[in-house]
């Protein structure tokens, strides 16, 4: 009777056991992909591992896009961001992209130096069974690679059919190029050419040099400019950089006052200066709306969503006519930190 009575007990207990195991917190369904900002590291889901690499940290645009990247990727806590810095340098760049290799990143964001210096490195990125994206220039015709982009001749466009009606007549000018290969400086330049340039014959270039994206390479030409030339009417730059290097040569010499000056990118210095009347035009490029893009393309490949994705971002003009609006955009933002 006695042990009749225990057997009963036991199995009574191992039940209410059986039932306790039964009701505790809910769990994600095997093979269920979180959501971002829901589940993620540290809740047994995978934990996704991807290698950015950056042009240049020395650039504005490029360092303001890198910052950006870094904040938007703490939306996603099943992804761990590493941010890499090319220097500007097309083997340290390439270099950067075989160890993201080697390393089995899950996915491998390129923004490119020079483009077609990068292509064959992109292309082993996918041959590896990994996720590329190239951004801030997208690499075109390479299967299997994703982009995330914004359109350069649509940037330097809105800043050429300005110039046709400010640009006084037999003007003379000064024209600052990004590196050659690379897809947003040339495209860019042509833009100019065809929405420009070819519209406006009694335009005269009495400068022009590459200068890299770079503000301290555009000073140094602007200074021969300036001693080479009686005067000079405007400066058409193809990014916000290389502009505000050509501004801080004449900023102080009333001979200037009246210069032109275009650039690409809406950074918070191009900003300041449009508001100041230092600078005439910018188109933004938003690196906070590419950083946006960027993860959420990454997030969409990653979990299977997508298997190729090609984006591109707008094109606003700035002016002093609307530089307010977007200087609150970046305060709000943080650019101005």
């Amino acid at each position: 009777m006695m042990k009749r009575l225990f057997s009963m007990i036991s199995v009574l207990l191992v039940l209410v056991m059986l039932a306790g195991c039964g009701t505790g917190g809910s769990k994600t369904p095997s093979g269920t992909t979180p959501t971002p900002g829901q589940g993620g590291t540290g809740n047994g889901q995978k934990t996704y591992r991807i290698a950015y690499i950056a042009r240049a940290q020395s650039d504005s645009f490029a360092a303001w896009l890198a910052n950006a990247v870094k904040e938007e990727a703490k939306k996603y806590p099943d992804i761990k961001l590493d941010v890499f810095d090319g220097q500007a340098n097309d083997d340290k760049e390439n270099s950067m992209i075989e160890n993201a290799i080697t390393n089995k990143y899950d996915l491998i964001i390129v923004q490119p130096n020079n483009g077609e210096a990068q292509r064959p490195y992109v292309e082993k990125v996918v041959q590896a069974g990994i996720f590329a994206i190239t951004t801030n220039a997208r690499i075109d015709g390479i299967e299997g690679a994703s982009s995330v982009d914004a359109n350069p001749y649509e940037q330097a466009a809105v800043n050429a059919r300005l110039a046709l009606e400010q640009v006084p007549q037999n003007a003379k000018v000064v024209v600052l190029n990004g590196p050659s290969g690379n897809f947003h400086a040339d495209e860019r330049r042509r833009s100019w050419q065809v929405e420009f340039f070819d519209k406006r014959p009694d335009v005269q270039i009495v400068g022009e040099q590459i200068a890299n994206w770079n503000k301290d390479e555009a000073m140094k030409y602007m200074e021969d400019w300036v001693q080479a030339n009686d005067r000079i009417d405007a400066v058409i730059s193809m990014n916000d950089n290389m502009a505000a290097g050509a501004i801080e040569v004449v900023k102080d010499n009333p001979k200037f006052k009246d210069l032109l000056v275009y650039g690409v990118d809406g950074t918070a210095e191009a900003l300041l200066l449009i508001k100041e009347g230092k600078m005439t035009a910018t188109c933004l490029q938003n690196a906070f709306e590419l950083a946006e893009k960027l993860l959420d393309t990454s997030y969409k490949l990653l979990t299977g969503q997508e298997k190729k994705i090609d984006i591109d971002i707008g094109n606003p003009l700035i002016t002093k006519d609307n530089v307010d609006e977007y200087i609150e955009l970046l305060e709000k933002a943080g650019a101005f930190k």
